[in-house]
């Protein structure tokens, strides 16, 4: 089981530059947290202070029962251990091959045999989908293909504690969906504690038991998803939004006369570019892949949710207890499934998956997926039977629109 990360009064400056301060969360052990803000709001300084990269001037993080801001280096050694970190380039060794920088934490730290080596390695290869790239070097494949690479060597350790610094970026939305199954599956499998930073509201939605937001030098808040997901703070609705008119400028802070410009526009009915998604409505979590254990994490998470309950707004209780109630119908179709009731049950499963509303982020739905291993691999064709029927498309015809105009 992954372990606490416990934060308390963490400030961190460079020279007067002050980025964050007074920062106090505790990312529970097991569970998957994601770090929210603006670009320039310290979120990669975070990550870096948890695992003792940079020093913070205040605060402690004790991780396993240590203080990493106090202990010695052998101990911070030993620490950085339990964790697995996916930085936000890659950060993989430019003069060796994709197979050495994934096998190096293993050699650094185990005696395990070579053979043994391999098999982990290019498990871990194949499963972030780079299988017959393991000898290229960094800089012959794409941004994307470092960053799933830096995924694989995060991986290989097996950690308690993994943290993931924008793992969408870089990625197409299919490769960006992936990554994020896997990293469900994996808190399934080893019950990992993970943290996620990212800027993909998708991700924060359908992701992770627990939510922060950083802003302004400060957290704004940290806690259950549910929560921050039906949040009234106007930075909070802003940022899940993706609008301009908002506390949230191009520049940190937003000045006055340009926040009133952006009212006065905003009260005349001129659209500040957001989504227009309807954010009360809280989207079930994606569930593990078939064949994978049940997240020890959902029970912890639902007893500290139903005792915040009580405290929060009339529209967040209710929004947050028809979520529950979606979240029981879908595992209970999901295990139905899984102990295999035949076609009826799969037919359920595919149903309440289908019909889930808000686009819900079913990723273990049952599909069939063509991979096709890279650019130099051979393609399949889509083969027609000889007497499937046919219809002749008239081309001089101008296309008509769903309602019958022209």
């Amino acid at each position: 089981m992954g372990v606490e990360v416990s934060v308390e009064g963490l400030t961190k400056s460079f020279g007067s530059q002050n980025i964050w301060r007074d920062v106090s969360l505790t990312l529970p052990s097991g569970e998957v947290s994601a770090l929210l803000g603006p670009s320039g709001t310290g979120k990669s300084v975070f990550l870096k202070t948890l695992i003792g990269l940079l020093h913070p001037e205040q605060g402690s993080v004790i991780i396993d029962g240590t203080d990493i801001t106090q202990c010695s280096a052998k101990e911070l050694y030993e620490i950085r251990k339990l964790f697995g970190v996916l930085f936000q380039d890659g950060a993989l060794f430019g003069s060796m091959s994709l197979y050495d920088n994934i096998a190096f934490p293993l050699r650094e730290h185990t005696k395990k045999k070579e053979d043994e080596v391999r098999r982990i390695v290019m498990e871990k290869i194949d499963l972030v989908g780079l299988a017959g790239a393991e000898d290229k070097l960094p800089g012959e494949i794409s941004g994307g293909m470092r960053k799933r690479a830096g995924l694989a060597r995060a991986l290989v350790l097996d950690p308690q504690i993994i943290l993931c610094d924008e793992p969408d970026s870089g990625l197409d939305p299919v490769r960006t969906a992936y990554i994020s199954q896997l990293l469900i599956d994996i808190n399934a499998q080893i019950d990992a504690t993970i943290l996620i930073v990212t800027h993909n509201i998708n991700i924060a939605r359908t992701i992770p038991d627990n939510i922060g937001m950083l802003f302004r030098k400060e957290l704004v808040m940290f806690g259950p998803r549910e929560q921050l997901l039906t949040s009234e703070q106007p930075v909070v609705k802003q940022f899940l939004s993706g609008d301009r008119f908002g506390p949230i400028g191009m520049s940190e802070e937003k000045d006055e006369a340009v926040a009133a410009a952006e009212a006065a526009m905003q009260a005349a009915g001129i659209s500040g570019g957001g989504t227009k998604d309807d954010f009360t409505e809280i989207i079930p979590q994606v569930q593990p892949n078939p064949g994978m254990p049940e997240r020890k994490a959902v029970g912890r998470h639902r007893q500290r949710v139903l005792e915040l309950l009580p405290s929060l707004p009339a529209n967040a209780q209710q929004a947050i207890r028809e979520s529950m109630a979606m979240e029981d119908e879908v595992l209970a179709t999901k295990r139905a499934h899984e102990q295999g009731q035949g076609q009826a049950g799969a037919a359920e499963w595919t149903t309440a998956t289908a019909t889930a509303p808000g686009s819900v982020a079913v990723a273990d739905a049952p599909t069939d997926v063509y991979d096709f291993g890279g650019n130099d691999a051979p393609t399949q064709q889509w083969e027609t039977p000889a007497d499937a029927p046919t219809e002749q498309v008239d081309t001089t015809k101008k296309p008509r629109h769903g309602d019958g105009r022209s």
